[in-house]
Parts: structure tokens; C-alpha cells; sequence
């Protein structure tokens, strides 16, 4: 059995947690005796079984794939979708369905993505919300649907909590507008509650990183350059005195189960992502928004050294990958 993961975009253009999961679960996939390469697009003479794309297949894609008799499994990150309401995926199936409706216009309809999701062989997500998705909006079956939660490294889950001992609140990930790190600096300096951000932007001359760039004081914003080894991460981590994010949307959030694994009590936004993987066992920002957050803050940083981690399980990549194999076996025959 030989698997080709294909993915669009280059990951020298953006670094990233979908970079982290693609890379970790080839490696946990050739670690149970899976056959993985990446997709050569200019190599006509590649053979494999099975195309695992991570992103969005176009329907032509998928199409010439189904030809070959090569399924293909996707792998979408519904960040912003997932969280939305009931009603909002209600609708947006009702503008879906409409528009798919009109007539003529099969050009372009073919460009759009909706189709892709029944087109393709299966669909592998990470949460019970990006399923529901795939189910209300897409209209996808639940047989075409597995549910894989995503994996952390041994380190991680051999980490354990650490002394805690520094003063300042962590947040990890990429400076950037999705991350509202600089909403969070602004909030930092206005409550006084110091909080150490570890991360990069996706540029150096991006106009966001440079609003942000601009609040680092050192006392109330904090900032540690990107971090390339799990160690000096881990270690980070077990030093803060509790996690911190407040993100737009996340789906699975690896940082967030990062944290956890270091032994950091979480204060997140309060969105189905969050409440599917932690519940009533983190903190959670207003969904209101405003100046209820910053008592809120305060509350967490105060309250920090004695909260617990949330106690939720936590997986390997290992985990990840043999829920794969038995999938890749299934739809291989």
C-alpha cells in the first residue's frame, strides 16, 4: 500500500499547524510500515494507491483521480466554518442549494469547491463539529466521514506539568490578524497582566506584525521568537503560568493541546471547537467581546496558579496514524 499526501501550497509561502500535521503524520504512518511519499507533480512515472490531499481537491481533480481508480481521502480544515451557529450553516446550505439550482452557469459552478466533498473518495476531520459541516452544509453521508483527532509528539505527552514559577501568561502561534495578537498586547497592557507571546509572522514587513512589533514593551508584552525545537518549547510552556488564546476560529488547535500537556490551565474562546475538545474544564473569553474581557483576564491571571489542566485525552500521532491505515485499508478493498 503506497500513499501520496498531496497538499496546494508550498510551505515555504506560510508556516503553520496544518504544515505540523501533514509532516508528523507521515512520519507516524511510515513508523507503522505505511508506504508515504508526497505527491511529485511533475513525475508522470509516480505510482501510488491512494492520493491523501490536504486541502480542497478541484472537482477536475478528483474527477481524473476517479478515472485512474485512485481514490482520494481529503482532509479540509473547517477553522471559520465549524464554529459557526446552527442557523448560519442552515443558511449557508440554503445559498449553497440555491445557487447550485440556477441554471446554465455549469462553468462556474464547477470552479466552486461544493461538490468536492461528495466527489472525493472520504473526508477526514479533526472535530465532531467540522463533521457536522461536512453533513448540514455539504450534504455528505456519514459513511464518507471519519473523524481523526489530530496527534501530539511523545515529548509533548511525556512532558507533565512543569514548576510554573514565571510570572507571565503564554500564547503560541503565528502573529497574526486570525490570532488577534495584537487585540490580546492591547488588553495585556491595559489590564497590566503580563503575558510572553512565542511566535513568528508569516513576514517580516507584514503590516500586522508591525502593529504588534510596536507593543512589545517587555514587561506587560512579551515576545520570544519562533521556536523550531520541542524542548525550548516544552519548556516555555511548563514555565508559564497558564495558556492564553484569542483567536477568531480555530478547529483542532494545536498549541492549545500543547499546553495542556505541559500542565497549563487554558483560558480560550468560548466557540464549538473549544467546548468540544475541553468543555466546562477551561476558561473561556466572553462572546460578547469588549471590556467584559479584560475582568476576565484578570481573573485568569490571578487565578492561574491553581487551576488545573483540562483533563481530556490527548493522542499520539501514532494514535492518528493507525485510525488511518484502518482507513486507507477499508477504502482500498
Amino acid at each position: 500500500m503506497r500513499i501520496l499526501f498531496d497538499h496546494p501550497n508550498p510551505f515555504l509561502l506560510a508556516h503553520g499547524g496544518f504544515q505540523i500535521q501533514i509532516e508528523e503524520t507521515m512520519r507516524a504512518l511510515e513508523k507503522a510500515g505505511v508506504e508515504v511519499e508526497f505527491l511529485r507533480w511533475w513525475d508522470a512515472a509516480q505510482r501510488g494507491d491512494l492520493i491523501h490531499y490536504f486541502s480542497t481537491a478541484s472537482n477536475a481533480y478528483l474527477r481524473r483521480a476517479h478515472a485512474l481508480n485512485l481514490p482520494v481521502v481529503m482532509t479540509t480544515l473547517f477553522t471559520e466554518t465549524c464554529n459557526r451557529t446552527p442557523q448560519q450553516l442552515a443558511r449557508q446550505r440554503r445559498v449553497k442549494a440555491f445557487l447550485l439550482a440556477l441554471p446554465g452557469g455549469e462553468g462556474v459552478k464547477d470552479q466552486l469547491a461544493w461538490r468536492a466533498f461528495q466527489l472525493c473518495s472520504h473526508n477526514v476531520v479533526g472535530l465532531k463539529a467540522e463533521r457536522q459541516v461536512l453533513e448540514r452544509v455539504y450534504e455528505v453521508t456519514p459513511d464518507k466521514i471519519s473523524v481523526v483527532p489530530l496527534g501530539l509528539s511523545e515529548a509533548y505527552l511525556e512532558a507533565g506539568p512543569g514548576d510554573r514559577h514565571s510570572s507571565h501568561l503564554i500564547c503560541t502561534g503565528t502573529i497574526t490578524e486570525r490570532k488577534n495578537c495584537v487585540e490580546l498586547a492591547e488588553m495585556a497592557q491595559a489590564t497590566e497582566t503580563p503575558i510572553l507571546f512565542v511566535g513568528k509572522a508569516y513576514h517580516p514587513a507584514d503590516p500586522y506584525w508591525l502593529r504588534f512589533e510596536k507593543l512589545i514593551d517587555g514587561r506587560w508584552v512579551q515576545h520570544h521568537p519562533h521556536v523550531e525545537e520541542e524542548a525550548e518549547m516544552i519548556d516555555l510552556l511548563r514555565k508559564a503560568r497558564g495558556f492564553v488564546l484569542m483567536s477568531d476560529f480555530e478547529n483542532w488547535c494545536l498549541s492549545a493541546h500543547e499546553a495542556v500537556a505541559c500542565g497549563l490551565p487554558l483560558l480560550v474562546p468560548d466557540q464549538p471547537w473549544s467546548r468540544e475538545r475541553f468543555g466546562d474544564q477551561a476558561r473561556y473569553f466572553s462572546k460578547a467581546g469588549g471590556i467584559a474581557d479584560h475582568a476576565i483576564l484578570r481573573r485568569f491571571y490571578r487565578e492561574a496558579p491553581e487551576l488545573p489542566p483540562p483533563r481530556v485525552q490527548l493522542y499520539s500521532w501514532s494514535d492518528t496514524a493507525e485510525k488511518l491505515g484502518r482507513l486507507y485499508r477499508r477504502l482500498l478493498g
